[in-house]
């Protein structure tokens, strides 16, 4: 396109009144408009306005002439006309307020500015509450925020309504960053309508940018929820925002304030923790399932509470380090009080299956695990995702038994019985991991490349990380015997063989110095240190990657680690601060900042 027609079009887009999108009225015949549309498309505002200027005053001013007439006159700076043109415009349709929007456009573009001001100013004055929409739309289009807030305040007044228009101010709020109209619009619409909740926070969600707006948007609610209890929407924005920045004992408060209101048997107490314990806040998710237990022990969700309040203790057990045995055989002991107080039966599988994970993995006894699994194979009325499930677990058996044949049988049975599904899909990639650890890279990739395409999330994004782990290292390597190599010591870290992996790392990084792998090689070095207890061995090995720049890309979450180790494991609280507070500053587009944000708060003892 060239220049003078790019020119036009943005011209014609100012000048356009909003009711300018509405059908055309009559004017004269259609050729004739469109020969002038032609032209202006073409830059031939000459043209242009010799076809317009011989018509009636009612012509000039139609939606099909009015527009491409104005900003023809203009592009050729023909401003006393483009002035005329728009007051007999003014006059003919006084209805259309939109054509005084126009006006105060000629004005500005011939510089004469304090005219526009007045001129819009006088729009605003004679506006009715038909005419507030079109004129805030006309100056949105204008790129005029400022008289886009004047028209809908004005529109405000005269509904009497300080909510009315809210959710476009919002909108024009968050479009000009102004984060304080934002929050307070955001609290005085939710406050009188809950429903608008859902637009509340998806314009938030757009809108909240930096750690200073969330700190303002959370100031303002506790306050609000503070000082009127009674309104639930407070809380319940209140919890969203504390969810998305994972502050899950403080959305617990508020989901325990909302669930005490609406008597909702615990329903949000448990969403909350289920995502609590997702994201390895085992205290909040244990803390919201007990809650759960106590007020409706005998509810539709007390069963499924006391479950996986034992599973969220069973996962902080297995991820506190070194692992402590006599937890494990406490955690035995509750489980098997829970099938003798709810019987065995499908609902209860998974506790099952759960026993069989401690027994196989933290107690190793096999046989114990292998008998709990069978029964949940054959038992009667087990629906199939039910038997499914044991299979899979039952194949993991296998596996730490050195038996990948028969693993793969069982995984390949659910694998069919179950395409397309989540528990297919894991099922895959077990069969994945399996090719894998046999150092068969392409029959992996082969299952990987399927599995990225998975609809659940997290096991597309341990597909995808597999696959490049496979990539990067057989680029150089070609023959994949360092990847072989590591991969070998996956497996004995899956078998639960963690002195035999730590020696096979170290041979890995004595055989193939300066391989690729070197990073993972150490950070996973670090993994298996601190399981054991290690933890100045996990620092040195996690200090060796955050001190060598060749070692960029696990740059942060060694130093994650770190932190994590400072804080949890040696309990130096000074040290994981530092830590957190250089992932946030070094790293500043990482995956951890948000977790290292709220971490770094908390160890500094900001109140919430």
């Amino acid at each position: 396109m060239r220049p003078h027609s790019i020119l036009l079009a943005a011209s014609i887009a100012l000048a356009l009144p909003a009711q300018a999108q509405q059908p055309a009225k009559e004017w004269a015949p259609v050729s004739g408009s469109a020969l002038a549309q032609d032209y202006a498309r073409r830059g031939e505002h000459e043209k242009v306005v010799f076809l317009f200027e011989k018509l009636s005053a009612e012509e000039q001013s139609s939606l099909s002439v009015f527009p491409v007439y104005l900003a023809s006159l203009q592009a050729l700076k023909r401003h006393k006309e483009a002035e005329k043109l728009a007051k007999k415009a003014v006059k003919l349709h006084p209805e259309d307020a939109t054509y005084g929007v126009a006006l105060g456009g000629v004005y500005s573009a011939a510089g004469e500015n304090a005219d526009a001001e007045k001129q819009w100013q006088k729009v605003l004055s004679q506006l009715t509450p038909a005419q507030v929409l079109p004129v805030a739309t006309e100056f949105a289009r204008r790129e005029l925020p400022a008289w886009t807030e004047r028209t809908y305040l004005r529109g405000r007044a005269l509904a009497k309504n300080d909510t009315e228009y809210a959710p476009q101010l919002i909108q024009l709020y968050t479009q000009t960053q102004n984060q304080p109209q934002v929050l307070a619009e955001t609290l005085r619409l939710v406050a009188q309508n809950e429903k608008q909740l859902p637009f509340a926070r998806n314009m938030l969600q757009n809108a909240l940018r930096e750690e200073k707006d969330f700190d303002a948007l959370e100031k303002l609610l506790l306050t609000a929820t503070q000082e009127h209890p009674e309104q639930a929407s407070y809380s319940e924005l209140l919890l969203w925002l504390q969810v998305q920045r994972r502050d899950f004992s403080g959305a617990l408060v508020q989901a325990r304030a909302l669930d005490r209101r609406s008597r909702s048997e615990g329903v949000r107490v448990m969403e909350l923790a289920s995502i609590a314990q997702q994201n390895k806040d085992y205290e909040s998710a244990i803390e919201g399932y007990a809650y759960v237990v106590k007020e409706y022990r005998g509810g539709t969700y007390g069963n499924m509470a006391r479950q996986r309040l034992l599973q969220a203790r069973e996962a902080q057990v297995r991820e506190t380090y070194p692992v402590d045995v006599a937890k494990v055989r406490a955690l035995v002991g509750d489980y098997e009080q829970l099938l003798t107080e709810l019987g065995r039966t499908p609902d209860t599988a998974p506790v099952l299956r759960n026993l069989a994970n401690l027994y196989a993995f933290q107690l190793n006894d096999r046989a114990k695990a292998m008998t709990l699994l069978q029964e949940v194979i054959d038992m009667p009325r087990a629906s199939d995702e039910v038997v499914d499930q044991a299979k899979v677990t039952q194949g993991d058996l296998y596996l730490l038994k050195a038996e990948p044949w028969e693993a793969t049988l069982l995984y390949s049975q659910v694998e069919k019985s179950h395409k397309d599904s989540p528990l297919g899909y894991e099922a895959k990639l077990r069969n994945a991991r399996l090719s894998y650890y046999a150092g068969d890279f392409k029959l992996a990739q082969s299952h990987l490349d399927i599995l990225k395409e998975a609809t659940t999330r997290e096991i597309a994004n341990d597909a995808m990380q597999l696959s490049l782990l496979i990539q990067d290292n057989t680029v150089e390597d070609t023959l994949g015997l360092g990847l072989r190599a590591y991969a070998a010591v996956e497996q004995l870290v899956f078998q639960n063989k963690i002195a035999e992996a730590i020696k096979g790392l170290d041979n890995l990084l004595e055989k193939f110095p300066g391989h690729s792998l070197s990073d993972d090689t150490y950070y996973l070095k670090a993994q298996l240190q601190r399981r054991t207890g290690d933890f100045p061995g996990a620092v040195a090995t996690l200090e060796r990657i955050t001190a060598n720049p060749k070692y960029d890309v696990l740059s942060d979450d060694a130093l994650f680690l770190l932190a994590r180790i400072q804080e949890e494991d040696v309990k130096d609280k000074v040290k994981a601060q530092e830590l957190y507070n250089q992932i946030i500053t070094k790293y500043p587009g990482s995956i951890y900042v948000a977790e290292a944000r709220k971490r770094f708060r908390k160890l500094r003892g900001d109140g919430v």
